[in-house]
């Protein structure tokens, strides 16, 4: 679909709330002391995209073991038209954690297919990927509107405006509800359905429990785009906090804990050493072995699905799967 010469400026249909400049590098610089100084050491996984971590991360999914991404994007090419007609007269999309948005665009078509027009609220950290993916879809598509965030997600969340009586469809993609723990997953959820009304929908993207060896590749792929991934988050410190990590002197392990449902990202030192972090004025050491916890991705059964639903004020209404069964697409409707 692609713009009309005669169709309205792309830069006339744009909008950038960049909420993540506010306090953003004190912001950071606190949470690099907090977690840094803690027993065990712990980074924040947002932090990792920045504007080449966003690159990277888009890096990962197109490596053999990352079937996330892969699984999902064929859901949505293959149910796309299902999944809107689930919402009918929806004139907004709102997507939290756009990246990208290549795998929203299955949406956006299909919407502007029933729709003819549509408004178009894609959240993300990086202002830089926001900007990106906008002018993209901009260009592609003239009866699309864009009122974007680069915030977190509780930002946005408490930012959005008041919207029409229209009914709205919200989009968290590529199993990122995995990244929260358990309580914090609830607490997210309920933060969405607050936003919402009677109508509207939730599509909730999930991996599946699977065996040990699939998921443990997921997160530590052969060539080494996850760990440059995931070290690109020390190499943000350096820039940002005038730090001196070695890259080099951290190895990525990705362990699957099979008890709590969930695969464990850490980054373990590969000997001793000390790095100063100089405009904190501080100064961590680290144990040849010592971890660093990253980020857990916690992978989910329908059963689970349903019970966190319920626990938010959703319904489990209707579950989309790849056809090899790994990963589910999942529709939650706003509980009466």
């Amino acid at each position: 679909m692609a713009t009309q010469p005669n169709s309205p400026d792309p830069r006339s249909r744009l909008i950038i709330h960049d909420l993540a400049q506010r306090n953003g590098h004190a912001d950071f610089a606190r949470d690099i002391r907090r977690g840094l100084t803690s027993d065990p050491k712990h980074l924040f996984p947002k932090y990792l995209y920045d504007e080449l971590g966003s690159r990277l991360f888009e890096a990962i999914c197109q490596v053999d073991e990352y079937y996330l991404t892969r699984a999902e994007d064929e859901i949505l090419t293959n149910h796309a038209d299902e999944i809107v007609a689930s919402t009918p007269n929806c004139k907004t999309l709102i997507e939290l954690g756009s990246g990208s948005a290549e795998k929203t665009r299955k949406i956006i078509e299909a919407l502007i297919r029933l729709r003819g027009e549509l408004l178009f609220v894609p959240v993300d950290i990086s202002a830089s990927a926001l900007e990106e993916s906008s002018h993209a879809l901009l260009d592609s598509y003239s009866s699309l509107r864009i009122d974007a965030y680069a915030a977190d997600y509780f930002q946005a969340l408490e930012a959005l405006p008041a919207r029409d009586e229209s009914p709205a469809l919200v989009l968290f993609l590529g199993s990122n509800i995995g990244n929260f723990e358990q309580n914090e997953a609830i607490d997210f959820l309920r933060a969405i359905r607050r936003l919402l009304r009677k109508g509207d929908a939730l599509l909730l993207g999930a991996d599946l429990k699977k065996d040990r060896a699939t998921l443990e590749a997921a997160y530590n792929d052969s060539l080494g785009v996850t760990r440059s991934f995931i070290v690109n988050e020390l190499e943000h410190i350096n820039r940002e906090l005038d730090a001196n990590f070695d890259l080099w002197a951290f190895g990525l392990r990705s362990v699957y804990n099979e008890s709590l449902g969930r695969v464990e990202v850490y980054l373990e030192s590969l000997r001793p050493q000390s790095v100063v972090i100089g405009r904190l004025d501080l100064t961590t050491d680290f144990k040849a072995g010592e971890r660093i916890h990253i980020e857990n991705a916690y992978k989910f059964d329908p059963e689970d699905l349903r019970k966190i639903g319920e626990q938010t004020g959703f319904q489990l209404e209707r579950t989309w799967l790849d056809r090899r069964g790994r990963f589910s697409s999942n529709l939650f409707r706003v509980s009466e």
